[in-house]
């Protein structure tokens, strides 16, 4: 068997794209020519991972990333991975489990998926903001040492950010009728929201790095090619209604309640989901932050323009 990278969740929004990009960058060859990607989903007989599969050097494998212990790594000969955790409460664990198991199988190299870099704290009030600081506090202990990693940070992502844009774009387009666009962007503050496809470009580049010790231990701010404030987003809806916005909330929150009010776990605890947006109506996390590696090495393409009109196409 062939050394093998890793990309779990493979068929998520980011990880598709970090399949896409590895199976270019190894077919035009270089130091990790040859290597097999393990494509990991829990559904491989779905449409993105048939299309992974007839991708050069793939393989999908039927296999939740959660359950992938040291003895499975061995076996498949993985020496690089990729992992971006959901943000549920059993985050920590179940990250922390699949990083011990690589540091234990030998794995040399893990590119992994954080959140905005003013909520990785430890007195951060998002709940999921904390586990992204012990992790990565985690993996810069000694006995880490022997697992080389980069975190990356995205202030938000695009499609996320902008869903309750486009669904406000069509119903009108739908109906003719104006409901209320509800934002969780902030009337002024700049936000340079960032496509997954752009994340999971720099991701592979990262991965097939000769020498990935330059990028050990380093926590890089992924943002994309543009600033967008709430103001901003409002004057894109009205190009593509042709005409006014008749009611607009900025800041909204009221997404956070639905989450607590529908899932299963402590309501308090998804409640501490309306504290995220904070940094962001701040202006901390605009394009002034973006790591400087990540423009060299893969420098980000998709303007919120571009995601909305993507977007409202699917």
């Amino acid at each position: 068997m062939a050394p093998t990278i890793v990309v779990a969740g493979a068929t998520g929004n980011t990880g598709q794209h970090v399949v896409e990009t590895l199976s270019i960058l190894l077919e035009k060859g270089g130091a990790l020519s040859g290597h097999r990607i393990a494509a990991l989903t829990r559904s491989p007989k779905g449409p993105i991972a048939q299309k992974l599969a007839q991708l050069p050097g793939v393989e999908v494998i039927e296999q939740n990333w959660i359950n992938v212990t040291a003895n499975w790594l061995r076996e498949n000969e993985v020496v690089r991975a990729f992992v971006a955790p959901v943000a549920q409460l059993s985050q920590f664990i179940e990250e922390s489990g699949f990083l011990v198991a690589a540091l234990q199988a030998g794995v040399k190299y893990v590119v992994r998926i954080s959140t905005n870099t003013p909520n990785v704290r430890p007195d951060a009030v998002p709940f999921y903001a904390r586990s992204h600081w012990a992790i990565e506090t985690l993996l810069g202990t000694p006995e880490f040492e022997g697992l080389q990693w980069t975190s990356l940070q995205p202030n938000s992502f695009a499609p996320t950010y902008l869903q309750t844009t486009a669904d406000f774009i069509k119903q009108y387009r739908n109906t003719g009728k104006q409901g209320i666009l509800k934002l969780v962007a902030s009337a002024d503050a700049p936000v340079a929201i960032v496509d997954p496809y752009d994340i999971g470009v720099f991701v592979a580049h990262l991965l097939v790095q000769q020498d990935p010790t330059p990028h050990n231990k380093a926590k890089y701010v992924v943002n994309g090619p543009e600033d967008i404030s709430g103001q901003q987003i409002v004057k894109l809806v009205e190009k593509h209604i042709d005409t006014k916005v008749e009611n607009v909330i900025f800041k909204d929150l009221t997404w956070a309640d639905a989450i607590a009010d529908y899932s299963q776990d402590a309501k308090q605890t998804m409640l501490s989901l309306k504290a995220f947006p904070e940094p962001l109506w701040q202006g901390l996390c605009s394009t002034s932050t973006t790591s400087k590696e990540f423009l060299e090495l893969a420098a980000p393409k998709w303007t919120p323009a571009a995601v909305l009109k993507r977007m409202l196409e699917e």
